[in-house]
């Protein structure tokens, strides 16, 4: 924030931008900052590109969450029942949030990495002064609030976002802070840019002074969009490790031949999960370290070679191939024999997550899934079938209780039914593409942001297969 003339000191930040490239520790520092600000009384919730395909299906995680710490968000849950409602009265899907098309090319990469790259915890420091984050605060007001004005929320939309502001402000008199986080920005801002935008000028309703939002995504923000906001943003650039700090980390892993250092220091170009990638393979020789190839697959390689327990090594490949991981899936994966080694493989550091199901870093799950497509494409073809079968089974169970119509409506059965369609078409693309165009149909049929969730895991085998056929781009045209 520029300083402000009128007072003694600046105010406090409460909009943050952390930004850097996959692998740099974006998602690492936020987990880091969102444990700092529960002990600050804070009630806190993430949302990623996992949960977010929409707007509605943001707003509900992100109230899920914060009711799971302090008590449920009755108005709001009240407020979305009678927006579906409405919804369902019409005959409509959901409205689309924002003029945004679902493109052809999404590239997923989630931002974890090692934890010693921590800069300052200015979300800390400003919640310490409760007094100048108002003060920026008003500030941010001041300055949009004529555009605010020129800017409408659809009317069908507004009571749900009004809920919302309403629900920040009960937990507001509670607590000392309510922190909103949004990671992977470069995806989910898609759906949520002009939202956040709308939410922080306050289109909504008054936003309290004690409100942060913080942002982390790959890219610097939209210049256009964000431009009268720019003061109001605290912006937290990361970068890959000096010198210095990947050697200092080396020798924390024990690492401490000076000639293995420099190996591991100019293959991984100081990025700081291929630098952890390396380091906990405790690489003795220059030759363990050094070979050809993409320099993301040979940390992985490496690492996963010097893991000495089989087990471990085999699970650590098989639990590549889902999209995301329970301990139910884990044991689906890789044997049942390999569920005891859920707590393990969450420790690892490319396995972030929350709740109930984790996933791999984008860069070392595409790593290890090429290499398992590539080194023996009928094992890649037949983990994948069993994973299939996997879920389906487990859909019909729910069948069992649910009634055809109300399949759809279910979150549980949509989500097995999308990775059973995700595993056959990665089993055999060719013949499992129309099949799985006709579940996009069904999709279709459901709100936008399922629709969305659809062409996306659809994009998803294309890439994992390197089947361009699977990519839904050609039947997806025009706006979701």
């Amino acid at each position: 924030m520029s300083k402000d003339p009128q007072s003694e000191e600046d105010p406090a930040e409460f909009l943050f931008h952390v930004r850097g490239v996959g692998g740099v520790g974006k998602s690492t520092l936020l987990r880091q900052w969102q444990e700092a600000a529960r002990r600050a009384d804070a009630v806190t919730a993430l949302v990623d590109e996992n949960d977010v395909h929409g707007v509605q299906q943001a707003l509900v995680e992100l109230a899920r969450q914060l009711g799971e710490q302090a008590g449920p968000c009755k108005e709001f849950d009240k407020a979305v029942e009678q927006f579906r409602r409405e919804q369902a009265a019409q005959g409509e899907p959901m409205p689309v949030e924002g003029e945004v098309s679902v493109s052809s090319r999404v590239v997923t990469q989630a931002a974890l990495g090692a934890a010693s790259l921590i800069p300052g915890a200015g979300v800390v420091t400003a919640m310490a002064n409760p007094d100048a984050a108002a003060q920026g605060l008003d500030r941010l007001r001041s300055a949009s609030q004529a555009r605010a004005r020129r800017r409408g929320a659809r009317g069908d939309e507004a009571a749900l976002n009004r809920a919302f502001v309403a629900e920040l402000e009960r937990l507001c008199r509670r607590h000392q802070w309510v922190v909103l986080f949004f990671d992977t920005w470069e995806q989910t801002a898609r759906y949520l840019d002009g939202w956040v935008l709308s939410l922080l000028e306050e289109e909504f309703g008054a936003v309290p002074a004690n409100v942060m939002v913080v942002l982390a995504g790959r890219d610097e923000l939209a210049e256009r969009e964000w431009a009268p906001l720019r003061a109001q943003i605290a912006d937290v650039p990361l970068e890959v490790f000096t010198e210095h700090e990947t050697r200092s980390l080396l020798t924390a892993r024990g690492v401490n031949d000076p000639a293995v250092a420099e190996a591991v220091l100019q293959l991984s170009m100081g990025l700081p999960l291929l630098v952890e990638l390396l380091a906990l393979a405790r690489p003795h020789t220059v030759e363990e370290v050094d070979a050809g190839g993409d320099l993301a697959d040979v940390a992985v390689e490496r690492f996963v070679q010097w893991i000495t327990d089989p087990d471990q090594r085999e699970a650590v490949r098989a639990c590549a191939l889902p999209l995301q991981l329970n301990e139910d899936i884990v044991a689906a994966a890789a044997g049942p024999g390999a569920a005891a080694l859920w707590e393990w493989l969450c420790g690892q550091p490319f396995v972030g997550g929350r709740g109930g199901f984790k996933h791999y870093h984008a860069v070392v799950r595409a790593s290890m899934v090429r290499q398992q497509r590539t080194h023996s494409p009928q094992s890649w073809a037949s983990a994948h079938l069993r994973l299939a079968d996997t879920h389906a089974a487990w859909r019909v169970a729910l069948e069992e209780r649910l009634p055809e119509a109300k399949r759809w409506e279910d979150t549980e059965w949509r989500r097995h039914r999308l990775d059973e369609t995700y595993h056959r078409l990665c089993a055999h693309p060719g013949a499992q593409l129309t099949p799985a165009l006709e579940q996009v149909v069904h999709a279709a049929g459901q709100d936008t942001a399922v629709l969305r969730q659809w062409v996306e895991t659809l994009e998803q085998a294309a890439r994992d297969t390197a089947d361009a056929a699977c990519s839904p781009g050609p039947y997806a045209s025009g706006p979701l």
